[in-house]
C-alpha cells in the first residue's frame, strides 16, 4: 500500500512539472489576448502584466508543490509518520483546490482582475482568450488537473489502510545490556557473561633491575625481610626458633 502512495505522488510530481511547463508555454498568448480584449480602456497593460504575473506565480506554486510531493515520497517510504500526516495535509489541500480548479476550467471561468464597471464583459474576455489558445491547451489542462485530483485520493486512502499503519509504526525499543567478553571469546545470549567466566587482571611486571622473588622451598613462608620481626606464627626451615640478641649492657647469661 504504501509503495503504491509512493509511486503515486511521484506521478503527482511529474503531473505538475508537466502543468508548470504548459501554463508557461502559453503565457505569453494569454496576455496578448488580454491585452486585445481590454484596448481602448487604459487598462491593457495592467491586465497584460497580472495575466504574466499570475502565470509565473502559479508555475512557481506548481513547482514547489512538486519538490514537496518528491520529498513527502521519500520519507513516506523510510515509513516516517510526520511524513504521512505532512501528505494527507498538503494532499487533502490538494484536492480541494484542485477540484475548484477542474470545475473553474471546465465551466471557462472568466480571467477577472478586479477591472472597472465600463470594462468589457469578463465572457468576452474569456472567449477571446479561449480562441486565441490552441485547441488542445483546455482538454490537455483538465486531463492533467483531474489525474492530479485522482492520485492524491488515492494517496490519502492509502496512507489510511491497516497496513499503512503498521508499517508506520515504531518498533518498540528495548533496552539491552552491553555484552562483557567471558572466557572463550564467545558471549553470552543475553549480553550477559556466564558465572565465574571474566578475564583476570594482567599480571603486573616486576620492576626493572630486580628479579622475582623464587617460591619458598617446601611451602614455607618467606622469611621475614633483614632487620624486621618475624610474623606471628612464623617457624623458619629445620624447627629452630631463633632468639634476640641481649640488649647492650644487660645481664649476660
Amino acid at each position: 500500500m504504501v509503495t503504491v502512495a509512493v509511486w503515486l505522488l511521484f506521478a503527482v510530481a511529474a503531473l505538475q512539472l508537466i502543468s508548470v511547463v504548459l501554463d508557461l508555454s502559453q503565457a505569453g498568448t494569454i496576455a496578448d489576448a488580454t491585452e486585445a480584449a481590454y484596448r481602448g480602456t487604459g487598462d491593457e497593460e495592467a491586465r497584460r502584466t497580472g495575466v504574466i504575473i499570475g502565470t509565473v506565480a502559479g508555475a512557481v506554486i506548481g513547482a514547489v508543490l512538486a519538490i514537496a510531493y518528491i520529498v513527502l515520497a521519500f520519507f513516506n517510504n523510510r515509513g516516517k509518520n510526520p511524513a504521512r500526516i505532512t501528505t494527507w495535509v498538503l494532499a487533502g489541500l490538494g484536492v480541494c483546490c484542485g477540484t475548484i480548479g477542474v470545475i473553474a476550467g471546465a465551466a471557462s471561468s472568466s480571467f477577472n482582475f478586479g477591472g472597472s464597471d465600463d470594462g468589457p464583459d469578463p465572457a468576452d474576455v474569456q472567449r477571446q482568450v479561449n480562441d486565441a489558445l490552441p485547441s488542445w491547451y483546455n482538454p490537455i489542462a483538465i486531463t492533467l488537473g483531474v489525474l492530479v485530483l485522482l492520485a492524491l485520493l488515492a494517496v490519502i486512502i492509502l496512507l489510511a489502510l491497516p497496513p499503512a499503519n503498521e508499517f508506520f509504526r515504531k518498533p518498540q525499543q528495548v533496552w539491552q545490556p552491553p555484552a562483557y567478553p567471558q572466557a572463550g571469546g564467545y558471549p553470552q545470549p543475553g549480553g550477559y557473561p556466564a558465572p565465574g567466566s571474566y578475564y583476570p587482571p594482567p599480571a603486573q611486571p616486576p620492576a626493572p633491575g630486580i628479579p622475582p622473588a623464587p617460591p619458598p622451598p617446601g611451602g614455607q613462608p618467606a622469611p621475614p625481610p633483614p632487620g624486621g620481626q618475624p610474623p606471628a606464627g612464623y617457624e623458619p626451615p629445620g624447627g629452630s626458633t631463633p632468639t634476640a640478641p641481649p640488649a647492650p649492657g644487660g645481664p649476660q647469661g
